[in-house]
Order: C-alpha cells, then sequence, then structure tokens
C-alpha cells in the first residue's frame, strides 16, 4: 500500500494565528478562549468562544480578493499559504497532480448572516451578487484549486464536525488510489457570529460557562457543553515516493482512516459506542496495526455529557487493558466544528514528534469516563502512532491514524 505522508502544515485557531505559535500554547497547555468580543453575546446567553484573534488576511491574501471571501475561506487560504510554503509546493508536482480535498460543515455563515440582515432592513435587491459564491461550502476548496493552480480534483467534504477528518481521510484514498500526486485538505469554519452562537444555545449544546478556563470541560464531571472555535487547518499531504523524490522533509504519515454511521439520530450519539469504536477498528486495520501500537488518541472530546460518556465506551471497546493515553485539545482550542479534525491531527502530529502529550485541559474527571486522561504525572509512550477522532451530527463518524516523521524507521 503506498504510503501518505505530510508535508505541510498550517493553521489559524484561539491558539494562535500560525503553525509556530500553535504548537507553543499546545506545549505550554494554554487555553485559547476568552470571552465573547466579535458581537454582542449577552442575549444568546452564552460568554465564552474560541476566537481567531487579531487575524489579519492581508498579511498572506491580497486584499481584493480577500474582500470577495466569506471569513471560513479567508481561514482556508491563509492557513493553506502557510502549508504550502512550509512543504516547498511551488513547481513541486504538476497542476493535473495536484488535488484539493477540503471540509466544512456550515460553511460562509458569516456572510449568511450579512445579507439576511442587510435584506430585512433594505429588501432583496440589495443583497451582494458575492451572495452565493461567498457562502457556499464548496468555495473553500475551489479558491485553493485556483490559488494553488490544482487542476486534479476538487471538491468539499461536509460531514458536519467531522468534515475535515473525513477529508483529509478521503484525500489518503485519492493518492493511494494513484490519481494524484500531492492533495491540499483539511478544514475551515467561522461560526462565532451571532446566528451560529445562537443556533447552538438553542440546540442546548453549548457551555454557558463564563470563566474561559472553565467552559471546555472534556471529560469532567463538571463539563456542560462545547465552546464554540473557529478557524482553519490545512495539510499538504502526498505519496511518501514523491515526497522522496522532490527531497521534501516528511513531517508524519496519515497511516489509516476509518468511517461509519450511527444511523440512530440527528443530533444525539448512539450510547453504546459501536459505531465510533468500528470506525476506530477500521482506521487501526487499514494502517496495518493492532491497538496496542496506538499509544495515543485525541479525543473527539467535545465536554457535552453525551459525546465524552459514549466516546469513553467506545474507546474501551477497542483498547479493552491497554490503557491508551486520551485528551482533547478542544479545551485548548474550541470545537472548530467542521475544521476541527484538520487543526486536532495537526496538533496530534506535532505532538508526536515533539514526544510530547497535550494535556486534558479540564476539571476533575468523571468516573462515568473510564478513559486514561493526560496529566503531568503520565510518560509519553514510545510508539510513534496516535488516533485522531471526529464525530459529527447525522452520526457521522471519522478516525484518522496518524504517525510521527520517524514512524517507519
Amino acid at each position: 500500500m503506498t504510503r501518505v505522508v505530510v508535508t505541510g502544515m498550517g493553521t489559524v485557531n484561539a491558539l494562535g494565528n500560525d503553525l509556530t505559535q500553535t504548537i507553543a500554547n499546545m506545549q505550554q497547555g494554554r487555553c485559547g478562549l476568552t470571552a465573547i468580543t466579535k458581537f454582542d453575546a449577552q442575549a444568546t446567553g452564552i460568554s465564552v468562544a474560541g476566537e481567531v484573534k487579531d487575524f489579519d488576511v492581508t498579511k498572506r491574501v491580497a486584499k481584493k480578493l480577500s474582500k470577495r471571501l466569506d471569513l471560513f475561506t479567508q481561514y482556508a487560504l491563509y492557513s493553506a499559504i502557510e502549508a504550502a510554503e512550509q512543504a516547498k509546493l511551488a513547481d513541486a508536482v504538476a497542476p493535473e497532480r495536484l488535488a484539493v480535498i477540503y471540509g466544512s460543515g456550515i460553511g460562509g455563515l458569516t456572510t449568511i448572516e450579512e445579507q439576511v440582515t442587510k435584506k430585512n432592513a433594505k429588501g432583496p435587491k440589495r443583497i451582494s451578487p458575492l451572495f452565493v459564491p461567498m457562502a457556499i461550502i464548496n468555495m473553500a476548496a475551489g479558491v485553493l484549486a485556483e490559488h494553488f493552480h490544482a487542476q486534479g480534483q476538487s471538491y468539499a467534504v461536509v460531514t458536519a464536525c467531522a468534515s475535515a477528518t473525513s477529508a483529509i481521510g478521503q484525500a489518503m484514498a485519492y493518492i493511494q488510489s494513484g490519481r494524484a500526486d500531492v492533495v491540499i485538505t483539511g478544514g475551515a469554519e467561522a461560526s462565532v457570529n451571532e446566528i451560529g452562537i445562537g443556533g447552538f444555545a438553542a440546540l442546548t449544546a453549548l457551555s454557558d460557562a463564563t470563566d474561559p478556563t472553565q467552559a471546555s470541560l472534556p471529560f469532567a464531571q463538571s463539563r456542560s457543553g462545547f465552546v464554540m472555535g473557529e478557524g482553519a487547518g490545512t495539510l499538504i499531504i502526498e505519496s511518501e515516493a514523491h515526497a522522496q523524490a522532490r527531497g521534501a522533509q516528511i513531517l508524519g504519515y496519515v497511516a489509516g482512516f476509518g468511517a461509519t454511521s450511527d444511523a440512530y439520530h440527528m443530533t444525539a450519539p448512539d450510547p453504546s459506542g459501536t459505531q465510533p469504536a468500528r470506525a476506530m477498528r477500521q482506521a487501526i486495520a487499514s494502517a496495518h496495526l493492532t491497538p496496542e501500537a496506538i499509544g495515543y488518541v485525541n479525543a473527539h472530546g467535545t465536554a457535552t455529557v453525551a459525546n465524552d460518556l459514549m466516546e469513553s465506551k467506545a474507546i474501551a471497546q477497542v483498547f479493552g487493558e491497554h490503557n491508551v493515553l486520551v485528551s482533547s485539545t478542544k479545551g485548548m482550542t474550541g470545537h472548530l466544528l467542521g475544521a476541527a479534525g484538520a487543526v486536532e491531527a495537526i496538533m496530534t502530529l506535532a505532538a508526536l514528534n515533539l514526544e510530547m502529550l497535550p494535556q486534558n485541559v479540564s476539571a476533575a474527571p468523571d468516573p462515568a469516563c473510564p478513559v486514561q486522561l493526560v496529566d503531568n504525572n503520565h510518560t509519553v509512550p514510545k510508539t510513534p502512532f496516535a488516533l485522531s477522532n471526529s464525530f459529527g451530527f447525522g452520526g457521522h463518524n471519522a478516525v484518522l491514524v496518524l504517525g510521527g516523521a520517524h514512524a517507519y524507521g
């Protein structure tokens, strides 16, 4: 089987506006959550979010172009440029052999909110002619393809909060099929706005805590819901042979992928955890590994009561007596919805290469969630492989097996 490697990574999220800042803050266990400043959130009953701070898209994107892009696409392009620079992607692959497979759970929600507000105030004739192209979910993939002149397949993946992980898995398979040498993949989301926060608050899915350090508490007994995050994560992945032939630095491996459906409920996970467990087993098997070869799980870990209980059961089903270490980086970044899996994959790969594990930024663990949470007292496992879990509304389950830069020697 063709090995698929990561040669570039870029991100913008609540921990930092680039890869270096994000990883430095992850290493220090910092919480990127703050009081909401983007709008007056008082009426929503929600106080805390994982906002991207001091974002200036024009540092990497022409101002004229940026005005034609919704914020989620700005995040996507901004992070992709960083990833491409790290991968030294320019002129490294024929356009026909370069593809884009990119995820988002909601897409241009900022544009939708702005244009509906304008329509309500001034009538439908005042809707921007750019409304549709700015709002549609596939535009992040389309803009990346145009910017990087990718003439292979370009499409969007939409599996709610599993979107980015699903996209990376599809990108891995696309390379292994021989239809591309390099794929730009990941996910982007920009839902920290009144309609995004208000909508999830109406579902009673969000934490209403007012202290940012006590708002996102994955696997904690006192958890009360997730904290909305925003941003993007982009990975440049390619066949190992292609990367070696061009002398690219290998940052890690996308070693396996699994995906299943709960077929249970629109928003609630199946409490048995059966299908997420099956997705984990699929991913491990596709990487030609055993559960014992996995040293760490970057959990979906949203800090909702239902998800964390279900995911704990699923992890126990897969790993049994092998006490794999678990944490959720959503305690630092918030939940980036369709972008979550990409940012978490980047953080997991960085952790493997740094031989450290992201701490579970949380309070006292829930005894009903029987997982071994990462804390200061744990020794870093010697195995170079980890899982990254993502589960989405609609019952979508997606899991990656990731390997560090030296996973195969």
